[in-house]
C-alpha cells in the first residue's frame, strides 16, 4: 500500500503522466482556463505555480527552464510577457479550481482550472462568441430569405420537367 506517498499517479505510467501534465500546463497558460477532472487539476496546481514563479524571475535561465517544460514557444512567451507580470506582487495561489459537476460518459468529477485575474479575458471571449453566433444566425436568415425569394420567382423543378415531357410527347 502506498500510504502517505506524495504525488498523483492518475492511473498512468511515468512518461504518460509527465506528458499529460506538460500538455495541461501548456494549455492552461495559453488558454487561461481549461476543464479537466479534479485529480488532474490538483496534480496540475504545483506545476503551474512553479512555471509562474519561473516567469516572475524572468531571467534567461528561468526562460530556458520553462521552455524545456512547456510544449510550445507561444506558451513560453505568454508566460513571461502576460501571465507572470500579473502576479508580480503575489506570493502564491495563482490558480482557482472550480468544481463543475460530473462528466456524462464515465461520471468523473470535473472542474475548471483557471488563472486568477482571467475574468476579463473570459468575458471578452464570451462576447466574441455571442457576436459570432449572432452574425452566423443573421447570415443563415438572409440565405433562407434569398432561397425563398428565388423559389417564388421560378416554378418548382418537378413542374418544369413535367411540362418539358408533356411538350415532347405532343410533338
Amino acid at each position: 500500500m502506498r500510504h502517505k506517498v506524495a504525488g498523483w499517479k492518475l492511473g498512468r505510467n511515468t512518461s504518460h503522466r509527465r506528458s499529460l501534465l506538460r500538455s495541461l500546463v501548456t494549455s492552461l497558460i495559453v488558454e487561461e482556463r481549461i476543464e479537466t477532472t479534479v485529480p488532474k487539476a490538483k496534480a496540475l496546481r504545483p506545476l503551474v505555480e512553479k512555471m509562474i514563479t519561473l516567469g516572475k524571475r524572468g531571467d534567461l535561465s528561468a526562460r530556458r527552464q520553462a521552455g524545456a517544460y512547456l510544449m510550445t514557444k507561444q506558451a513560453v512567451t505568454r508566460l513571461f510577457d502576460t501571465v507572470a507580470p500579473r502576479f508580480g506582487d503575489r506570493e502564491g495561489g495563482y490558480l482557482r479550481i472550480v468544481r463543475v459537476g460530473w462528466r456524462k460518459g464515465d461520471g468523473a468529477d470535473t472542474a475548471f482550472v483557471e488563472l486568477l485575474g482571467s475574468e476579463k479575458l473570459q468575458e471578452e471571449k464570451r462576447e466574441k462568441r455571442v457576436a459570432a453566433r449572432s452574425k452566423r444566425a443573421e447570415e443563415a436568415k438572409r440565405a433562407m430569405e434569398e432561397a425563398e425569394a428565388q423559389q417564388g420567382k421560378q416554378p418548382p423543378a418537378e413542374h418544369a420537367q413535367g411540362e418539358d415531357k408533356a411538350k415532347d410527347e405532343q410533338e
